[in-house]
């Protein structure tokens, strides 16, 4: 059941001591660490802070051994663990670090086979999966591998079907769902899913239209592919990319895309925003629009109304953020406002009275 638009609020929290862009955020028990990322000049930081919730606080922690932005980061038992990114001279990394948090250290870890960038990561239980990214000669790996951290080693599992970078995973049941992500600056839109029980994949009717800078996100077993930049057709040879609202659900139990619709289309026009899930609705946020500055409105679609509804505006409007889901919140992390941004803000929804 999809909450109604008015239980949804924002929660302000303090800016972080480092604004950021490219950075990766992770949710563990109450606290909000967020980890590398680019400033002001671009170049990769080392910079990591963890924000306590409930104290509102940020503690600045010890530097990442590597700085790296653009890294897959993930929470496993009591260690924060980063793979990958593009280090300060633009390269792809192989480091793997990981941030004891009893400990409040950090300390190298096996690294992976080959550096990469723009790697997808799922966790099950307690194993880590790193799927895709891009190599030091730029192009895209179809590498699959797993760590377990109680053995800190990397094993090869079989390839991905579409090599590509900065896709989207989503674990559902035994299966990670892969979809976006990019080669060079193509726009991908294969559709695969890896079996963790058979090891296998399966490619699935690729997503209908290309577009850049999507945001997808998965809702009761449903993916969707929503907005981005539409890539000019080969016949209008003069068209410019140009801001969608697209919006692209595939149904595994029907084994089909939606037919296009105009009716389920966003409000908004929109790319470089954040897609989540919450309160039984797939929201987008934020992002780039036909304005000169980035967007701050928020839509939300219910699954069983089939329609997008307008959400309370975001407070700091942004494109290029980090987001981490919590349970029932939604993180919106630094990105481009003017600049890199501080903002630490989360779409929530409101206790019922």
């Amino acid at each position: 059941m999809a909450a109604a638009a008015a239980a949804f609020a924002w929660a302000s929290f303090p800016a972080m001591p480092t604004q950021r862009v490219y950075c990766s955020a992770v949710h563990r028990d109450g606290q909000l660490f967020v980890l590398g990322g680019c400033g002001g000049s671009g170049r990769p930081l080392g910079a990591a802070e963890v924000l306590d919730l409930p104290a509102q606080r940020w503690t600045t922690l010890p530097p990442l051994p590597t700085p790296r932005a653009g890294a897959a980061a993930l929470a496993v038992g009591k260690q924060i663990l980063v793979v990958g990114g593009v280090d300060a001279s633009q390269s792809p990394l192989a480091s793997v670090e990981v941030y004891n948090v009893d400990e409040g250290k950090w300390e190298k870890k096996a690294a992976l086979a080959q550096p990469s960038m723009g790697i997808s990561a799922v966790q099950r239980d307690g194993a880590v999966y790193a799927l895709g990214g891009m190599g030091a000669d730029t192009s895209p790996q179809a590498l699959v591998r797993v760590y377990e951290p109680a053995k800190d080693h990397w094993q090869p599992l079989p390839s991905m079907p579409t090599p590509c970078y900065g896709a989207s995973a989503f674990l559902q049941g035994n299966k990670i769902f892969v979809l976006g992500g990019r080669q060079g600056k193509l726009p991908v839109t294969a559709f695969e899913a890896f079996d963790l029980e058979t090891r296998s994949w399966t490619r699935y009717p690729s997503v209908p239209s290309r577009r850049a800078f999507a945001g997808c996100a998965m809702a009761e077993g449903v993916v969707f592919s929503l907005g981005g930049l539409q890539q000019p057709g080969p016949h209008n040879f003069y068209s410019r990319p140009h801001f969608v609202n697209t919006v692209e659900m595939f149904d595994p139990a029907q084994g089909a895309w939606s037919k296009p619709s105009r009716a389920i289309r966003m409000r908004e026009k929109r790319a470089d925003f954040v897609a989540g899930y919450l309160g039984g609705r797939v929201v987008a946020v934020g992002g780039l629009g036909n304005q000169s500055c980035p967007l701050d409105s928020v839509e939300g679609f219910s699954l069983s109304r089939k329609k997008w509804e307008p959400l309370p505006p975001m407070p700091t409007g942004r494109c290029s953020c980090c987001s981490c889901p919590a349970p029932s919140l939604l993180f919106v992390i630094g990105g481009v406002a003017q600049g890199p941004s501080g903002a630490v803000e989360a779409l929530c929804l409101r206790e019922a009275p």
